[in-house]
């Protein structure tokens, strides 16, 4: 899928074209055009063009329409989005056809089911008459789009997490400009394929390709004529895209890092803890924001706890690359900063050999560390690749103590045969979700987000609309 940027109903290719490399050999898939001030600028006039030319005043059922007829359309090119996001990701091919494509043309379905099956949600309530001391009134609150919204989507789950905020955004009347991120971009630009052919009206969504810092992505975030930004990435980013977009006071949903906690008691089934804690921590090669790095587990079953872990760890196959050389120089340098700062490498800590073209590619191995003091950085600091720190604790205090010491609030699993202690624990987990006996277990409709470092705001079923759409209050007095 050759990379174009679409603007107001065009695709174009603008701008000086940077490489595009496949994580798995390390071969050039392709060029990518750098978006230019000018073609950003275009992107969103486009996208203000569009607002005021009706799609926000469209009625309900007619957007809902236009949003089934993309989910129909990335069905109908299922295995060119699986055959594109395999090669942009590296991740395995099952991945993709059972999680991105599905959940992506989802997204659509979903938030026109919702628009349609309650339009007051993005429309209208009313709340009766009543006194206010000054006469009786009918108020009633009417939703109307925040306008030209920028989207920033990461590279760790492209279409999913792209989709996931446009889907809403165009549900509640706005218009969209996304930026996917430079090592990603093949999947969005097949989106706009599918948005064209699905005939929505040029400059509703629009689409540049672009690195972020003094590139596309700034000339985006501060661009003075967009109305909200919708984030998912690393916090440092999201901590500079809220710097640029202070002077506009742009309202921003950000879903950011995470360092995430699980908690396994002795009371727990230790063979699904094994199992669960496999999947959070390598799931994706540990290049999703849920993924657990620091594994705390009580003193009773914590040898067996490692030793099962670190035995499936070192026997894990099929697991993809880190997206690009310099991840996986990154990875691989808190590997060797783990055992500087005196870790205890019971799996892995180093990269593959394969004797194959992966050993071109960008992969490290499956990593169980133990030994490390909470103060260590490898330890407090988002690594963002295969790997866990595992470390004892004695009483359900101290286990709260221990996840909740955290600059970042994601996500959390708890593993334990004990219902009253899931449900006295649980709420006490300083992160935005918190999963008992499983990991990932998703329901699209329950709000998803972070605490502290880690986001602001929720997405998520009407979570999502509350930030796509603005409340008017209406009173007229009677």
């Amino acid at each position: 899928m050759k990379a174009e940027h679409y603007v107001a109903g065009v695709f174009r290719s603008d701008g000086p074209a940077f490489p595009l490399v496949a994580p798995v050999d390390g071969t050039e898939l392709g060029t990518v055009p750098e978006a230019t001030r000018e073609v950003v600028d275009d992107a969103v006039a486009a996208a203000r063009a569009a607002l005021k030319g009706g799609w926000g005043a469209m009625g309900a059922e007619e957007r809902a329409a236009a949003l089934r007829r993309v989910a129909d359309g990335i069905e109908a090119r299922f295995e060119e989005f699986v055959d594109a996001e395999v090669a942009d990701t590296g991740r395995p091919r099952e991945f993709a056809e059972t999680v991105d494509v599905p959940r992506a043309a989802g997204n659509f379905r979903a938030y026109a089911d919702l628009l349609y099956g309650r339009p007051e949600r993005a429309y209208t309530t009313r709340v009766p008459g009543w006194s206010s001391g000054t006469g009786e009134a009918l108020n009633y609150t009417v939703r109307r789009p925040l306008g030209v919204v920028a989207v920033i989507s990461p590279w760790n789950l492209p279409l999913l997490l792209s989709t996931w905020k446009i889907a809403p955004a165009l549900a509640c009347g706005n218009t969209v400009v996304l930026k996917p991120s430079e090592e990603t971009p093949s999947t969005a630009t097949l989106l706009a394929r599918v948005i064209d052919e699905a005939g929505l009206p040029g400059g509703v969504f629009n689409l540049v390709h672009g690195h972020g810092a003094g590139a596309a992505g700034e000339f985006l975030t501060g661009h003075g004529d967009v109305d909200a930004i919708a984030f998912t990435g690393e916090s440092a980013t999201g901590a500079a895209i809220m710097r640029n977009a202070a002077g506009h006071v742009t309202p921003v949903s950000f879903e950011l890092g995470g360092k995430n906690p699980a908690l396994v008691f002795a009371d727990a089934d230790l063979g699904a803890a094994v199992d669960g804690t496999v999947r959070s921590s390598f799931t994706h090669s540990g290049q999703i924001c849920l993924c657990t790095e620091r594994v705390y587990v009580e003193r009773p079953v914590f040898e067996e706890f490692v030793r099962e872990l670190a035995a499936r760890a070192k026997a894990l196959g099929g697991y993809g690359p880190m997206i690009s050389a310099e991840h996986r120089d990154k990875v691989l340098s808190y590997y060797r900063l783990a055992r500087r700062e005196g870790a205890t490498v019971v799996a892995g800590g180093g990269t593959p050999a394969f004797g194959d073209e992966r050993d071109n590619g960008f992969y490290v191995e499956p990593t169980v560390l133990t030994g490390l003091p909470e103060t260590a950085r490898t330890v407090r600091e988002e690594i963002f690749g295969p790997v866990c720190h595992v470390a004892p604790f004695d009483t359900e205090d101290e286990a709260l103590e221990l996840a909740n010491d955290s600059p970042y609030g994601l996500a959390a699993t708890l593993w334990t045969g004990d219902l009253s202690r899931a449900h006295r624990v649980a709420p006490r987990i300083e992160t935005g979700i918190v999963w008992v006996n499983c990991w990932n277990l998703r329901d699209l409709r329950t709000p998803f987000g972070g605490v502290k470092a880690s986001g602001i705001g929720r997405e998520g079923g009407e979570y999502s609309l509350d930030f796509f759409s603005e409340p008017v209050n209406v009173c007229i007095r009677i």
